[in-house]
């Protein structure tokens, strides 16, 4: 009976390990090798925002041996393996879905939602804050949905979007309060700058809009629309740095038009 994918792959995650493997593979380490599980995984969403399939399987592939990697490196030194990383995850599941697989029941995603918070926290250690869990290292962005979604979900949270969005006019004044006293004063500046880019966070949650992205979304349209300018500035022969503003905004209203 020939060997199940993902057993294959853990033999040659253990192959490229052994004496006579690979030098590079040989030398990393869980440490080392973090970067790459950070670029896999950015990988499979930018194969996902494209809308490729067989892009995305193949990330997805390169994303699953970094685990693999990270379960061989624990098991040399008898730690864990990968079954024991299946394992885990196996039990959360279950336990965290009693309306999947035990006699309880849930009408909608946000009571689905509010029962997973209660168990987490029933498993959490005494001591343990709800933020926990937030990934320090996280893109800001991320990071602050992520702390606004959790403690929204014990009623920490506005009512109405309404209120946000006021909150947001406020921070704003802020901004330009301290602005006005010491514009030098960069501390005063990040802060309030800090304040605003939190509300706006609070602002797509509400309307269950990532953050993250709806920027890489705008960031990626303006990419484009300076690279038009760009180029009929090339087939007008002239030096970008040298163009009047004004010439540089009717190209920019031109790309939009595309």
């Amino acid at each position: 009976m020939p060997l199940s994918p993902l057993y294959k792959l853990k033999e040659i995650a253990s192959t490229l390990r052994s004496e006579h493997g690979c030098a590079w593979d040989k030398a990393q380490t869980s440490d080392t090798l973090k970067p790459y599980l950070i670029e896999e995984a950015y990988e499979v969403y930018q194969a996902i925002e494209n809308g490729n399939n067989e892009n995305l399987k193949e990330e997805l592939g390169d994303l699953l041996y970094q685990i693999y990697a990270h379960a061989q490196l624990a098991s040399e030194q008898n730690i864990f393996d990968i079954d024991d990383v299946a394992s885990c995850v196996i039990e959360k599941l279950i336990r965290r879905h009693p309306h999947v697989f035990g006699n309880e029941t849930a009408k909608d995603k946000y009571e689905v939602i509010d029962r997973w918070e209660k168990i987490k926290k029933k498993e959490k250690q005494n001591g343990q804050s709800l933020l926990d869990g937030v990934p320090i290292h996280l893109p800001a962005l991320l990071k602050a949905y992520r702390v606004q979604q959790k403690v929204s979900r014990v009623g920490f949270d506005w009512d109405r979007i309404q209120d946000v969005v006021a909150k947001l006019h406020e921070e704003v004044n802020e901004f330009n309060t301290a602005l006005k006293n010491d514009s030098n004063n960069r501390e005063a500046l990040k802060e309030e700058i800090g304040d605003i880019l939190f509300t706006i966070v609070n602002i797509a949650r509400h309307v269950e809009i990532n953050p993250e992205e709806a920027l890489q979304h705008t960031v990626s349209k303006f990419i484009t629309r300076f690279k038009h300018i760009e180029t009929r500035l090339e087939e007008m022969n002239k030096d970008i740095t040298q163009t009047p503003l004004q010439v540089l905004d009717a190209l920019w209203e031109e790309s939009k038009g595309k």
